[in-house]
């Protein structure tokens, strides 16, 4: 089951550290620490199975050169407590091939880090645990100045700020999200706390990686093993006792799943094999345990009781909402905000004006469903402009931040995520009314307990949605 870890990190000389030797190691690289005259020799470091530097469009090519970077940066950097370099460490799901995470990572890198004028530093580890599961994860050294052709600026304050730091823990999400269902892989993950995704789970990190030890940071190896220790402890006690918040925690994150996802569930949250027989014991014997049958590679697959019945309030809400019809578009309405686009420059394919009538009918749900790149946001937009000529509001949302954006950007209707919408709803601001249009971009994405919710609530409310 795709895990979520994304550490951020400042690589400093106050803490002993070193960029060159930290790039060396990350890289499984041989590099001359310039600045203490020394040889940093990690090549023999197994697992590195993608190694790049990233440069914005103005940064000096000779950049590209690892070791001549990180010793520029030891160069340009006097004072004896500078901070050289930023790293953000993140988990790649064990689900995808080498050659997706890959691809993966240098998306999130580009998007996040070098678009924005940083250099990164990419490495990919693919590294195994003891029983032979992948632990695939990517380490990206960041540069802290600005970067021009004459190289090296000021420090850029911006990237050191909090609020950087929570956006890419919500982008990490959405990027992952988005490439899981693409490759149409049962599995997402959430940035957001245990407590606020609602599982009663004390939070686990890691017990710390040889990258860290060198830098000599923090906790020391057995200090930071014995907290994890007691952490999965304190966890395998609240699973015996209640085993629904682990297969809880399981369909957040997939709504089917094996007895060697619950394995690894149980070895994560318990300490030692005798608690782990107990978790073990206690998720198998849970009477909201559901078995499904064997899939395709013919392993059992399981799912909750709270699933299926999420699933069948899911479908409720969807046949009710397919029988409504209340909120006709007048045909004067629709042909007018066909006029207005065919003004801009915009006329619309057979099937962009198939879609427009599907979804501007009087039907309170409607599906949409094309390949990206296909023009569904410029559909949207013409249905957007009809529908509020006849009087109705319209509204977007999105699993992610990027997809409400894209979505708002294509369509020009006002776009929000699910959960900011959903928090709204919880302190009774934005309720949905009988006049409202919600259109809900990447539904594909959105897991099923919350797709469901929103139905329910726009059934309830009369509202009209738009699943795209």
């Amino acid at each position: 089951m795709a895990i979520y870890h994304l550490h951020v990190k400042v690589i400093g000389r106050k803490a002993g550290s070193s960029a060159v030797a930290s790039a060396a190691y990350r890289s499984a690289s041989r590099m001359r620490d310039e600045r203490i005259d020394r040889v940093q020799d990690f090549s023999n470091k197994r697992g590195v199975v993608h190694s790049e530097v990233m440069l914005p469009d103005n940064a000096p090519e000779h950049f590209g050169d690892r070791e001549r970077l990180w010793n520029d940066v030891e160069a340009f950097e006097v004072r004896k407590d500078a901070q050289l370099a930023r790293e953000v460490e993140f988990a790649i799901p064990r689900e995808m091939t080498q050659a997706q995470g890959i691809e993966l990572a240098r998306d999130f890198a580009q998007a996040e880090f070098v678009d924005q004028g940083m250099i990164a530093d990419l490495d990919v580890h693919w590294d195994f645990a003891e029983d032979g599961s992948p632990k695939p994860h990517a380490h990206a050294m960041l540069t802290m100045r600005s970067v021009d052709e004459n190289g090296f600026g000021q420090k850029v304050r911006d990237w050191n700020r909090t609020e950087m730091v929570e956006r890419w823990r919500e982008r990490w999400a959405d990027h992952v999200n988005e490439r899981l269902a693409e490759l149409d892989i049962d599995a997402r993950i959430d940035h957001r706390s245990l407590e606020a995704q609602g599982i009663g789970l004390e939070p686990q990190s890691q017990i710390g990686a040889p990258a860290q030890r060198i830098e000599g940071e923090g906790l020391d190896v057995a200090d930071r093993a014995e907290l994890h220790r007691e952490i999965a402890r304190n966890n395998g006690e609240r699973i015996i006792a209640d085993p629904s918040m682990a297969l809880d925690a399981i369909t957040h994150q997939q709504s089917t799943f094996t007895r060697r996802d619950m394995a690894k569930f149980a070895h994560r949250h318990s300490d030692g094999i005798e608690q782990f027989n107990e978790v073990m014991g206690a998720m198998r014997n849970s009477p909201d345990l559901v078995e499904l049958g064997q899939d395709g590679r013919g392993e059992d697959r399981f799912t909750t009781r709270d699933m299926i019945e999420a699933e069948q309030r899911l479908h409720r809400a969807a046949e009710v909402m397919a029988e409504r019809e209340r909120h006709d578009v007048n045909e004067a309405d629709r042909q007018a905000a066909l006029e207005r686009a065919g003004q801009r420059g915009l006329v619309l394919s057979g099937e962009q004006a198939d879609a427009l009538a599907h979804v501007t009918n009087g039907r309170d749900l409607g599906i949409v469903v094309g390949y990206a790149g296909t023009g569904k946001s410029a559909m949207l937009g013409v249905a957007r402009e009809a529908w509020e000529a006849s009087g109705y509001e319209v509204r977007g949302v999105a699993l992610s931040g990027i997809a409400a954006e894209n979505l708002e950007a294509g369509s020009g209707i006002a776009s929000r995520t699910i959960d900011s919408m959903e928090h709204g709803w919880q302190n009774g601001r934005d309720m949905l009314t009988s006049r409202d249009v919600l259109v809900i971009d990447e539904a594909g994405m959105v897991g099923t307990r919350q797709l469901e919710r929103v139905l329910s609530h726009a059934a309830e409310a009369g509202a009209k949605v738009v699943l795209v």
